[in-house]
């Protein structure tokens, strides 16, 4: 019986425990991202910043979009732009650092391989994370992958992407504004006023909760706790005592500052708007 020589196509052995949590403010930042992109962009890409937990988990924690061009054949990335952000984040918090990179989109696209393999010279094995803005699937579809190089013999033929878990994951004063936002029942992201009216409605309410049940632990319709008693007593006592006077006028200083700021955020992000659909204007002539 003659033998025959056989090629082997393979796939590298790859830690199947890879996974992945992300922070509902990247998904939010993505969202904005792709709410205020140019007229002439079909998606949107960006970096993502976090860390490694140290069970191996990537702690998705921060994002920033980057500009882009892509073609059917070719992508081009403002790799300036991301140099620059990425310092500017690290100035902020310098634990932060490039675990991989975003886009828009139901799925993996012909240029994702591409995008990937710039990111994979900026960090080993990045995560790239797709968020279904279009809802076309009825939901927001957020996934999680990596790249993986599928080999015949010694010879390496191509990557491909591979799905990994994805994890919602909040820290407690995320779950508060979360909390906050489905209590709103509205059909759209509230802005910042509203955002702040809500929060005051919701610290309203838990106060007033506080309140009724004090209440009924001094008249003994509830069993008094000790360890809820002691918690309401170390945050009473956290209160600053300010006179009223002298805490209406904090409330009332730090309430304009806000609306100042809020007033010259706008003012920029109108000019950037300009500036970038100027620019645009001035390339295609």
């Amino acid at each position: 019986m003659a033998s025959s020589n056989q090629t082997i196509l393979q796939l590298p052995n790859f830690p199947t425990s890879v996974s992945a949590k992300v922070h509902p403010l990247v998904i939010f930042n993505i969202c904005d991202c792709y709410v205020r992109r140019p007229d002439q962009s079909d998606r949107v890409i960006g970096t993502l910043l976090g860390s490694v937990l140290p069970d191996g988990t990537i702690d998705i924690r921060n994002s920033y979009a980057v500009p882009h061009n892509e073609s059917s054949d070719q992508v081009a990335l403002d790799i300036d732009y991301h140099h620059n952000m990425l310092s500017s984040h690290q100035k902020v918090n310098p634990k932060e650092v490039i675990v991989g990179w975003f886009s828009t989109g139901l799925g993996v696209t012909g240029g994702s391989a591409l995008i990937h393999d710039f990111y994979s010279r900026e960090v080993s094995n990045p995560i790239h994370l797709t968020v279904d803005t279009g809802f076309k699937n009825g939901e927001a579809s957020i996934k999680g992958f990596v790249s993986v190089n599928l080999s015949l013999g010694d010879h390496q033929l191509a990557a491909q992407f591979q799905e990994i878990p994805l994890d919602l994951c909040m820290v407690e004063a995320e779950r508060v504004s979360y909390d906050v936002l489905k209590s709103t029942s509205v059909d759209k992201l509230p802005n910042d006023l509203e955002g702040m009216e809500a929060s005051m409605k919701h610290l309203l309410a838990l106060i007033e909760d506080v309140y009724q049940y004090v209440d009924d632990v001094a008249e003994g319709r509830v069993e008094a706790d000790n360890d809820i008693g002691r918690f309401i007593s170390e945050t009473v006592a956290s209160i600053p005592k300010v006179p009223s006077q002298a805490l209406d006028k904090l409330v009332n200083d730090s309430l304009q500052d806000n609306l100042l700021l809020l007033y010259l955020s706008s003012i920029m992000r109108t000019q950037l708007t300009l500036a970038e659909k100027l620019n645009t204007a001035v390339h295609a002539l």
